[in-house]
């Protein structure tokens, strides 16, 4: 099983910008995709971000759309979400996702979230 460490959260002001890092411990074999989630109190987890393996095709939340970059470093078997124009409302834990196809099935596989916090 592929393990995932996010890192780079933290706190910051309405408007700056921030970039998250989840890193595999193990070459991220058989990925189909990779995304970004965020779970803020009180709410469902939610999608931000993903990008699809093959082809590296992007898909964005509209509350992202414009402002989140994804991006993947394959030789460091990382993903990034550089996040700019950051708003309150991005404040939540972030986590990262490996979603991997075994045997005619789609298997998810998450980091332990790290938490950004935007100020006012």
């Amino acid at each position: 099983q592929v393990q995932l460490v996010e890192s780079g959260g933290g706190l910051v002001q309405a408007g700056g910008s921030l970039r998250l890092s989840c890193t595999a411990s193990k070459r991220t074999f058989s990925n189909y995709a990779m995304g970004w989630f965020r779970q803020a109190p009180g709410k469902e987890r939610e999608f931000v971000a993903a990008i699809r393996w093959s082809g590296g095709n992007t898909a964005y939340a509209d509350s992202v759309k414009g402002r989140f970059t994804f991006s993947r470093d394959n030789t460091k078997n990382t993903v990034y979400l550089q996040m700019n124009s950051v708003k309150p409302e991005d404040t939540a834990v972030y986590y990262c996702n490996s979603r991997k196809y075994f045997g005619g099935a789609y298997i998810d596989y998450w980091g332990q979230g790290t938490q950004v916090t935007v100020s006012s």
